[in-house]
């Protein structure tokens, strides 16, 4: 489950990046509660205007140290340019690759998240494949939920 606080964060982060014109990436733990992980990253984009984010070896020890023995990264979320889409990188990358992880791609530089999870693609793993998940209240129901106090 991912709370609005979450969600807030992201948005944070990836217009932060956006008036850069750079794409952002970062997971999202579960244990006692959902928290937004940034690890270390390098954003590039070239003169055509073409735009791609790595995690480096250090950023990967940064989400490697975040996690406490009660927690897991349930989700993957990034930005991209333009629409919202899982790129051929996307499905490849292995962060996120065990049935039921969640995959979030977050439009415009992130400007998406202003309306919610309603202008983002979301993708589940599912039988060793990414499927989307139609945008709409079922969806968010099962996926967008508030800590209980």
């Amino acid at each position: 489950m991912l709370t609005s606080k979450v969600l807030q964060d992201a948005r944070t982060f990836f217009e932060d990046r956006g008036t850069f014109g750079l794409e952002g990436t970062a997971m999202i733990k579960r244990g006692t509660g959902s928290e937004l992980v940034i690890p270390r990253q390098n954003a590039h984009r070239d003169t055509y205007g073409h735009v791609n984010v790595e995690v480096p070896r250090e950023g990967q020890m940064d989400l490697a140290l975040a996690l406490g023995p009660d927690d897991l990264y349930v989700a993957r979320i990034h930005s991209h340019p333009g629409d919202a889409f899982h790129s051929a990188a996307d499905d490849a990358n292995p962060v996120i690759s065990f049935e039921g992880g969640i995959s979030i791609v977050v439009p415009f530089f992130g400007l998406g998240l202003r309306r919610g999870l309603d202008a983002c693609a979301v993708y589940i793993f599912h039988s060793g494949y990414w499927v989307e998940l139609s945008a709409g209240p079922d969806r968010d129901r099962w996926i967008v939920a508030e800590e209980s106090s």
